[in-house]
């Protein structure tokens, strides 16, 4: 299962996401000096936001001269009158069916447009695992094998991607996708609460804030540094002893295997 749902986020990831070196989208200023003429909102019974058809949605906000934004983002539940999107521009009114055709609803969460599915899955395998009745630290270890893979390509992945512009340049579509900080948040933060008194998994989840700091981008380290600070005060707040304060803050891919420290690599 965990190698299974590991291969979904791999898919998703290369299928959505261009390499970092590509230029980044321009800006989606302009948005802010339109007026909001329409609003289309959900009315039914709850449904999940499972895709969007982007290439749809571009061609009628080009025939209707406008800016359409997507308010609900892929995963997120919606509920009778929750906002689905807007537009902004447009000289009148879209017609509806225009608008929610190439929104695809459905009854659960998908790993199609849905890049954090597939670790929200992994972290909830890991929590599992690390609850007392189940009291399973390997489990998790071997879910944050799989975490760790898709945060390297996530890392190394333009992820700023929710700007669409027509072919003269002029924005025509905004949808929202998670950040970086977004993704980290979901892969550590129950993990390391959770487990935060298994010196096995803070052990590996040391390993893993340390290989990425190592390979990433500079502009993804920061906000690794800050986690790799949370874990350690983690570690220093739940163990009392010093050496268990030690043990448990050594970097070790396997938990329990051996300590190894990897050393950090400046990019040129």
């Amino acid at each position: 299962m965990l190698v299974f749902t590991g291969d979904q986020g791999r898919e998703i990831i290369e299928t959505i996401y261009p390499p970092i070196q590509a230029r980044p989208s321009p800006g989606s200023d302009e948005i802010l000096q339109l007026p909001c003429c329409q609003t289309l909102s959900h009315h039914g019974k709850p449904r999940v936001l499972q895709a969007i058809d982007i290439p749809s949605l571009l061609e009628v906000a080009g025939r209707a001269d406008c800016v359409v934004e997507v308010t609900a983002q892929v995963g997120d539940s919606v509920l009778d009158s929750t906002p689905i999107l807007r537009v902004f521009g447009a000289n009148g009114a879209v017609a509806e069916a225009a608008l929610r055709k190439p929104i695809q609803l459905g009854s659960e969460r998908t790993f199609e447009q849905d890049p954090k599915y597939a670790i929200r899955l992994l972290v909830d395998i890991a929590i599992k695992a690390l609850s007392p009745a189940v009291n399973d630290p390997t489990t998790a270890v071997q879910a944050l094998d799989q975490i760790e893979d898709l945060l390297i390509r996530l890392g190394r992945r333009r992820l700023e991607i929710g700007a669409y512009h027509d072919g003269a340049g002029k924005l025509r579509l905004l949808v929202a996708f998670p950040a970086w900080d977004d993704f980290l948040r979901l892969a550590f933060d129950e993990i390391r609460i959770y487990g935060a008194t298994s010196v096995q998994v803070m052990r590996r989840m040391s390993a893993l804030l340390s290989e990425l700091l190592s390979i990433m981008p500079e502009e993804r380290r920061p906000a690794l540094r800050s986690w790799q600070e949370r874990l350690r005060s983690t570690i220093e707040r739940t163990f009392h002893d010093k050496q268990d304060v030690q043990d448990a803050s050594d970097e070790d891919r396997q938990g329990l295997g051996s300590s190894r420290r990897i050393t950090s690599v400046k990019s040129h």
